[in-house]
């Protein structure tokens, strides 16, 4: 829905003015077309949109004010930059003196949670139709009894990412800022139109938030089998997360943010935010099915006559996007909760071709890779990286982490000791060779290697030890083919060069957890690879 501002209204009271009715989709399309440049109408129904010249995240640019309350919580260094209160308050008001000007401006109001123990109230306030109807499907959408109790909200976004930071103002880097003030709960968007900053500004809330009410937040998705099973599968974006989650034989709870409370997990979100580069509907029919009327399509080319979106198109980026409501998977779990997990999957994409497609970890080793969080940044997926390369995201997560790594990986050890939860490591990466010389592993595969886990196969399979990471492999698992099991006999290179690159991935891990080796027990130390 739209909404006109009077110009004498006080500009730090505009979330005051505004109407609390939710917007309608349908509103949310008719504006959008009018009047957001390089918007359209896809033949399935779904709005099409340009998000400028931002395609993906700015992690760089994301700032977190220092103030008395939060600042011996927060884990400051490379990830959390610290803002101080003054220049927040400076993009703050730059940001609603813009939001003044513009003739249309829209809210919404949602849950993020949906636990309703837990959960909490987000409001954002935006100046395009795209990031409303955006942030209707990523937010729990409320009923119109909720809708008129809302009240003030937890948390507000002020989204006026058309209009650039000052780069002048103390602490920025560039034109484009996302500043978090946790004493405020506010949120402040200039210089970026990518919508995925709100969905990723909230989990940030939620990752402070929530540990704080000793609830753990998790960059996971999460599924329930039909005897009520539960399995998390953490990873970055491009590893499968999204993709391995939705699987028509379960339940799909959430695609992206969970958390682990008392009583067992539940979805942060209202909808999905997935990768669209060449998706199919015979390879991720699920997701191909949920791009319809009211799901939004990010920078993806199409014909402009037949309106038909080319997914195989990377012209405008690697990191083309759907957003849409979780109850448009068929077999989504409504209310999106569920009881304790058995299965802990951890995805990686290794561009280096040398870990095993599946590998059993014992509880040492679970913190350990749970803590790397080794993967490959896939193309697209942030500014700049438009090649696989490896990185270390620590719990899966490092952008959206608040605390101290380590509180994190503590909570998980607890949660998976207590409810005897199996660990698994997953490489959907290479296989044969590193990127550029070996084949990435057949998604047919991977789903064979997760089904063999729901089935209880692999947790009764046999098994052998991978040399210098210590991995357990199994010899065979059902659909796959075994030579694969074992990447030194698919190498396509020579034996020298595959120790080689396996010694120097295992090199890289142990580099990388000497940041962490202060704070972790000899155990979990042990478990990782060993030169």
């Amino acid at each position: 829905m739209t909404f006109r501002r009077n110009e004498e209204e006080i500009h730090d009271e505009i979330h005051e003015a505004l109407h609390r009715d939710a917007p309608s989709v349908p509103v949310l399309y008719e504006q959008a077309l009018a009047h957001e440049k390089g918007t359209a109408i896809t033949s399935a129904g779904a709005l099409a949109t340009d998000s400028g010249e931002k395609k993906g995240r700015s992690p760089k640019d994301k700032r977190i004010v220092d103030e008395p309350t939060t600042t011996e919580d927060i884990w400051w260094g490379p990830i959390n930059f610290k803002m101080v209160q003054n220049s927040f308050m400076v993009n703050r008001e730059r940001a609603i003196d813009y939001l003044n000007t513009r003739e249309r401006l829209f809210v919404f109001d949602g849950f993020a949670g949906w636990d309703p123990k837990y959960r909490i109230k987000v409001r954002v306030v935006c100046a395009r139709a795209y990031h409303a109807l955006f942030m209707n499907n990523m937010l729990i959408r409320p009923t119109p009894e909720e809708l008129a109790d809302f009240g003030e909200p937890d948390f507000t976004i002020f989204n006026a990412g058309s209009f650039p930071a000052n780069r002048y103002t103390t602490g920025m880097t560039s034109t484009t800022s996302i500043s978090v003030n946790f004493a405020r709960r506010e949120m402040v968007i200039l210089g970026t139109m990518y919508a995925g900053e709100m969905k990723k500004g909230v989990f940030t809330v939620m990752h402070y938030l929530m540990p704080k009410r000793g609830v753990l937040s998790l960059h996971s998705s999460a599924n329930e089998g039909p005897n009520g099973d539960v399995s998390l599968f953490f990873g970055l974006s491009g590893t499968g997360k999204t993709t391995l989650s939705a699987d028509p034989n379960r339940f799909l709870i959430g695609d992206d943010e969970h958390c682990w409370s008392d009583n067992g997990v539940f979805n942060i979100e209202g909808g999905c935010y997935a990768k669209c580069i060449d998706l199919s509907a015979e390879k991720e029919p699920e997701i191909f099915g949920a791009i319809r009327f009211g799901s939004v399509v990010e920078n993806v080319v199409y014909d402009h006559q037949t309106r038909e979106v080319d997914y195989a198109n990377a012209s405008l980026t690697e990191n083309t996007r759907c957003a849409y409501p979780i109850e448009f998977i068929p077999n989504a779990k409504i209310p999106c909760v569920a009881t304790h997990p058995s299965n802990i999957i951890m995805l990686t994409c290794d561009a280096f071709g040398v870990l095993p497609p599946v590998s059993k970890l014992s509880s040492a080793q679970a913190m350990y890779h749970f803590i790397s969080g080794y993967t490959a940044k896939i193309a697209g997926t942030e500014e700049g990286v438009t090649e696989p390369q490896a990185t270390f995201s620590t719990c899966f997560g490092a952008p959206f982490l608040v605390w101290h790594p380590v509180k994190y990986a503590t909570m998980l050890a607890e949660k998976m000791k207590e409810h005897k939860a199996d660990a698994w490591l997953i490489n959907t990466g290479w296989n044969g060779g590193a990127y550029g010389v070996g084949k990435r592993i057949s998604l047919k595969y991977s789903r064979a290697i997760i089904d063999a886990i729901h089935s209880g196969e692999l947790a009764n399979a046999e098994y052998e030890t991978y040399p210098i990471f210590g991995l357990s492999i199994p010899k065979a698992v059902t659909g796959v083919p075994p030579e694969i099991l074992n990447p030194s006999k698919t190498w396509l290179g020579t034996e020298a060069s595959y120790t080689a690159t396996l010694e120097k991935l295992a090199k890289l891990f142990v580099d990388n957890f000497k940041t962490y080796e202060d704070k972790a027990s000899e155990e979990i130390i042990a478990a990782g690879p060993k030169i």
